[in-house]
């Protein structure tokens, strides 16, 4: 009797054990369930993370990659120290020469601009049209790059964010003077400049000044964090694009093959005078 409980005893232990060791093993793997995708060139394979903080994003380039959308593409543009792009579907089989980059699906992705998911070295982010005529800052429905980006210093960091601020402002300014309840000060901003008197169109903006500033407070200026700083000046990246694009995946393996492309020659267009074809598994 002593034997068989001491044999029922182990026996317990032991389950409790296996599925605990099974339990665990499921909790990992859902806390790594980033899909990974592996795009194909001649210059090597580039396998790449998609973030579920952008499911927006993620789940577009999945269903896309399952429809084999990607596959015969070219990296249409390749710019050195910067990005190389692609994911247009006017560059399959695209005559030399061919102006490239307005392709697409027919659709656009709401933006998932992230807080934390920058333009590192290696990150993935839509491709998209400007503010001025996406104010919403929507992604292409299928356009990518894929940074390769270079090393910054804290002064030019500094001055990215002056830049970036600067821009902030005057998005906050063109906002204020467009309300309906501000169409006043709009009129007497338009009688200033065609007036040319600019001792008093300095007073105005002064005037205006705590108003916009009280908005960016709500809004919250644009500021690097220390984690940016430190990646942005050591490895590297293309900071200014940060707040603007959303960046929704990252390279894990391949970076030799972006460092590849984006040495190849190019045309005025930032084109490679060579076609670079893709094809994307997951």
């Amino acid at each position: 009797m002593r034997k068989k409980a001491l044999f029922l005893f182990f026996g317990f232990v032991f389950s409790l054990l296996f599925f605990s060791f099974v339990y665990l093993s499921e909790q990992n793997n859902k806390s790594d369930s980033n899909k990974i995708a592996v795009i194909t060139t001649k210059y090597g394979d580039i396998k790449i993370k998609l973030y579920d903080q952008t499911p927006l994003h993620r789940d577009n380039f999945v269903k896309l990659v399952s429809e084999k959308f990607f596959d015969d593409l070219l990296f249409h543009r390749v710019i050195k120290g910067f990005m190389i792009q692609g994911g247009d579907p006017d560059s399959r089989n695209a005559k030399p020469d061919t102006m490239l980059g307005n392709g697409g699906p027919g659709y656009n992705i709401p933006a998932e601009i992230v807080p934390g998911l920058f333009h590192k070295r290696g990150a993935l982010a839509a491709a998209r049209e400007s503010d001025m005529i996406n104010p919403k800052r929507e992604s292409s429905g299928s356009q990518f790059y894929i940074v390769q980006g270079k090393v910054f210093t804290n002064q030019e960091l500094d001055m990215i964010e002056a830049n970036q601020n600067q821009a902030l402002k005057k998005q906050v300014i063109g906002k204020i003077l467009t309300a309906p309840e501000n169409k006043k000060m709009l009129l007497k901003l338009d009688s200033l400049q065609k007036s040319g008197n600019k001792e008093e169109l300095n007073k105005f903006i002064m005037g205006i000044d705590p108003i916009v500033e009280k908005e960016m407070a709500k809004q919250g200026k644009f500021v690097f964090t220390a984690e940016q700083r430190k990646i942005y000046t050591t490895i590297g990246g293309a900071p200014h694009l940060d707040g603007s694009y959303s960046v929704f995946g990252e390279v894990i393996e391949g970076m030799n093959a972006i460092d590849s492309i984006s040495s190849v020659k190019t045309d005025k267009n930032d084109r490679p005078l060579v076609d670079v074809k893709m094809k994307i598994i997951l």
